[in-house]
């Protein structure tokens, strides 16, 4: 399917990039590029790659909070759809999407369905816990319970939450590719609390994730 095409892989910062790069090896089809954090910076890098080359699929990937009981630390998610969660206005009756507003534009981009169930199956046959759901981006990380309620309420199906998933897709939505969310669970969306963070755990899965990806996209 993919055997000598191209496929670029955005990340945000150079430890996920390494853990990326170990587990997918000596891959040559795979970019593993930069994005910087947050959606601006990523839309930015993901287009200045996809000018620069012919990539078959692009895919998101790095690690990010998860919603209590949705996922937890050290799971694997797979977007089903890419939600910018804070793109929209507030109005005394509640928050109004991008979609909502009438501007012709919107906040939610699918990734591939058949890859995001390919990938799902092959990471559960090799004992990676992973799940799907909707992966939200947001500019500024959740802090509070009662944000993760709101956010809940408004994207019942979301199961994470990260800075660059949705620049990324518009760049590939624009380009006409293929576009997948990974992400490896480093922490419970909610409060604050970096005693809770397990990132070595999470860049492990994402290793252990990035072999599989490797060996299925054929």
């Amino acid at each position: 399917m993919y055997n000598n095409r191209r496929i670029l892989i955005m990340t945000s910062v150079p430890a996920e990039k390494e853990a990326i790069e170990k587990g997918l090896g000596k891959d040559q089809r795979f970019d593993v590029v930069l994005a910087g954090v947050g959606p601006i910076s990523a839309g930015i890098q993901t287009t200045r790659a996809l000018m620069g080359e012919d990539y078959a699929l692009v895919i998101n990937m790095g690690i990010a909070g998860g919603f209590r009981e949705k996922a937890d630390v050290s799971t694997l998610v797979i977007a089903d759809e890419i939600v910018s969660a804070d793109l929209g206005a507030e109005s005394p009756e509640g928050y109004i999407t991008l979609d909502e507003l009438g501007f012709g534009a919107s906040t939610r981009i699918k990734a591939d369905s058949e890859l995001v169930e390919l990938l799902y199956t092959a990471l559960k046959s090799s004992e990676v816990a992973v799940r799907q759901g909707n992966i939200l981006t947001l500019s500024t990380v959740t802090g509070t319970a009662e944000t993760a309620e709101e956010l809940l309420r408004r994207e019942p199906n979301a199961a994470a939450e990260a800075m660059e998933g949705y620049g990324v897709a518009m760049a590939a939505q624009e380009f006409g590719k293929p576009v997948l969310e990974i992400r490896s669970i480093s922490n419970p969306i909610g409060p604050r609390d970096r005693s809770a963070w397990r990132i070595k755990e999470a860049l492990d899965t994402l290793e252990r994730a990035s072999k599989v990806i490797s060996e299925v996209l054929r």
